[in-house]
Order: C-alpha cells, then structure tokens, then sequence
C-alpha cells in the first residue's frame, strides 16, 4: 500500500476539492498520511491568486521533495495552470494535474506510475472548456459544517487577479449534483452548509447568460433550503450587484439562511474601483448592502452580518482616495473587514500601472483600517447583547480555556461563542443569548453564550 501526503493552498474551494481527491485516493486503497511524514507520493494543490501564493506553493513542492528524494511529487491546480509545464517540473515537481483534472487524480497517477504517457490528458486548455468538473464529497474535516462547491471560473476580469486565467470561464454544477451530494452529507450528520464557487453569483450562467437578470441562484438556494436534515445554509462571496430588491425579499424568506454575508467590496473609493475593474459604484455596493439589513432585520428583528474585503495600497491610491475608502468602512460598518495589502500579481494589468505603493505606505493604511474593524466588529457585537437577540449556536468542538473546558461553535451571524455544560452538545443546535464579556483563545476573542436551551428540530 502506497502512502499519499497531501496539502492545500488558497480558497475554500481549493479546500473541497482537495478533500474530494483525498477521499479517492484512500478508497481506490491509498493510505493517507500526514504531510509531515516519509511518503511515497506528496500532492501539494496550489494557489496562485498573488505572487506570495506561488512562493508558498514552490516552497511545499521542495518540501515535499526534500522529505522523501525519491518520492512521487504531484503539483495540482491553480499555480500548475497557471505556468508552462517544464518550469513547473523544474522545481522537483514529476506530475503536473491542472484544474478540472483533480477528479481524475487516482487515474493519472497510476497511469504515471505504470509509465503511461499522460501528457496530453494531465493539463487542458482551462479557458476553452465549458465543462463542470464534477466532484462528490462523501464527508469532510470539519465535524458539523460542510462547504459545497457549485461553480467554477470567473468573467469578471478584475484588474489585480490572474484567476480567470487559471479557473477559466464560468462553469456551474447541476442542482440535481448539487442535491445528491448534499443529501449524503446529511446522512452523515452535517447540520450546516456552505455554497461555495470561484464566481458564485454567477451561478447557472455560463454560455454568455447574463448572471444579473438571472434567478439561478437564488432558486438553488431554495431547493437546498427544502432537503430534509439540513438545519443552516451559509453563502459564499457574493457579488453586491446580485442583491437586489428581490434577491433580497427571497433570500430573507428562506428560514434555514444564515445572516451573514460576504460582499466583495475591495475599495470604497469610486477611482480605485474604476481602475480594478470592479463594475459597481461605492453607492450601488451600500444599496445591496442596505438592502439585505432592510429585508433581514424585517424578518429576524437583527441586522445580519455583513463582512467584506479590501485591498489598500492599490496603484494610484492617493492619500485623498484612502480617506474615501476609509470613511465608507465607517458609514458602512461592516461587521468584519478583511484587510489585504496590494501585492504585484504577474500577469495582470495592475501590475504594470502607474503609481506603485511603497510598502510602509500600505502598511500604515493597512493598520489604520485593521483598528476600524476590530472597532465596528465589537460595534456589531454589542448590538445584538442590547438587543438581548436570541441566536443559535451549532456546537462544533470542545476546547479548553485557562483549564476550564467550553463548548464552543458559531452563531448563525458567524460569532464565535462558548459556554459551559456537563452535557455534551457536539453536533447539536442551542439557542441562548450573547454576554458581553469575552473568553480569549488563541489570541482570538470568544463570546459567552448565557441561558442555553436545546433547540427542538
């Protein structure tokens, strides 16, 4: 029996995919180890969403070489697509798998290691395929929650990203895929669901379908929403343009949504929108925003949660348009901000624009949006302690905190809480209502979760 090392890079739906390879692998007779261990094959799947991404993934390739030399190692996805196959193989690399391959994995493998030439089936043109490559997750990682991929590539063409170069174009997965898959996972015990994509409002929309007047998404949703045994659905990024007043009316309808949402936001300033090639306004971005509050609070009485990201230091970012951006934050006041600093990404048209950033400039606007989210995100907590709102908690796992143990898991809002219980809840929904005071694990702080009761199904 072979041992097979793996280890991922990048996005969630790199996450589930690699997951999916991992399970094929061990019921095709594989045995799975851990990266850190002498095996006979290693399989790093890549990322290369910024030139940091690809630093990380050569620098696993050499890992994986250097702990076994005469290990099999297999580079597998975004970054592999991304480069001509020989530079890829000269960092240490004997097998090359490129995006929509990663289903294939065990074949290609074993036609490898029997010396058949693969060549031609191991690494497709990915911007000239139309086809949704097809995988079944039978169990995950994670104990309670289980992300779902929907679609794949992206048309969008934002001016820093390279992924609509290595995902290709917009593909989708049928709803009756998506149901089957889901209904397994159930049987296994998932509570929780994720839909997640590269593009995932684009969902249903390839073959020039304008994803803007489309309904695909939003009617997936539902469908899910009506499988017996799922208890809480979770989106992905969303575009913000996909919310309108509709998306947002339907959306609110469905009980098992979580009230969190991620829109991509990236600037607010209109200019740097504008030369990333975001094709939305800083005003339009608050209207799906506020329409998703207006909708939400009318039918849980609790804003949902609303979460983004933002990239500082983009080229051309005047101190003028930094203010802009960083004033919108506040208006906003977004419940979590991921802050990234600008990074050249080869390849792509920002790369070569005017107006470069120093890094101690993006550092330092880097730390004074940071202090702004870590204020509007205590903000938002605190709302809903006044309110003294009644929110679920799906627990996941149990930790121990200053030698006592909790029980901790999300709130359908996507905070962290904890609490104690001689009963054990893993794997159960309870409601209760959030304190203000705070545990801290890790650095990271916890809510209390007070006056806890099992929710009845």
């Amino acid at each position: 029996m072979r041992k097979v090392a793996l280890h991922n890079l990048g996005c969630k739906v790199n996450s589930y995919e690699i997951e999916v390879m991992q399970q094929e692998l061990a019921a095709a007779g594989f045995e799975i180890v851990p990266f850190e261990e002498k095996a006979d094959v290693y399989i790093v799947n890549t990322c290369s969403v910024t030139n940091i991404a690809d630093r990380k993934s050569r620098q696993m390739l050499h890992k994986a070489k250097k702990e076994n030399p005469e290990s099999l190692v297999v580079a597998v996805g975004c970054y592999v697509q991304g480069r001509p196959e020989e530079e890829v193989l000269a960092d240490g690399v004997d097998l090359v798998v490129g995006n929509n391959r990663k289903k294939d994995i065990v074949k290609l493998l074993r036609d490898y290691m029997e010396g058949c030439d693969t060549e031609k089936d191991n690494l497709i043109d990915i911007n000239a395929t139309d086809e949704y490559e097809d995988m079944t997750l039978v169990q995950t990682g994670e104990h309670t929650r289980a992300y779902i991929k929907v679609q794949d590539g992206c048309n969008q063409f934002c001016s820093y990203c390279i992924i609509p170069f290595v995902r290709g174009r917009v593909r989708s997965r049928t709803k009756e895929s998506v149901i089957a898959e889901i209904k397994g996972l159930v049987e296994s015990g998932y509570r929780e669901f994720v839909l997640t994509g590269i593009h995932l409002s684009s969902y249903g929309c390839e073959k020039g379908t304008d994803w803007l007047k489309s309904s695909k998404l939003i009617e997936l949703i539902e469908t899910v929403a009506q499988i017996e045994g799922v208890d809480r659905i979770r989106l992905g990024s969303l575009e913000p343009r996909i919310v309108t007043e509709e998306f947002a009316e339907r959306l609110s309808a469905i009980k098992k949504i979580c009230p969190h949402f991620h829109l991509s936001l990236q600037s607010g300033c209109d200019a740097t929108l504008k030369r990333m090639n975001r094709h939305y306004t800083a005003s339009e971005y608050l209207e799906g925003a506020e329409l998703l509050r207006k909708y939400f609070f009318q039918a849980n009485g609790c804003m949902p949660a609303l979460t983004t990201d933002v990239i500082v230091g983009f080229p051309g970012e005047t101190q003028e348009e930094f203010e802009e951006c960083r004033a919108f934050l506040e208006k906003t006041k977004f419940y979590e901000t991921h802050i990234f600093k600008y990074s050249k990404r080869k390849g792509t048209r920002a790369a070569v624009m005017e107006g470069q950033l120093t890094e101690a400039v993006k550092g330092e606007r880097s730390r004074i949006l940071l202090a702004l989210n870590a204020k509007n995100k205590a903000a938002y907590i605190n709302e809903i302690v006044d309110l003294g709102h009644t929110c679920e908690l799906l627990v996941e796992e149990k930790i121990s905190i200053d030698g006592m143990e909790y029980q901790v898991g999300y709130t359908k809002e996507y905070i962290r809480a904890a609490f104690k219980s001689e009963e054990d809840y893993t794997g159960r929904i309870v409601e209760g209502r959030l304190e203000r005071s705070e545990l801290v694990e890790s650095g990271q702080q916890i809510c209390i979760f007070c006056d806890i009761r099992l929710k009845l199904d």
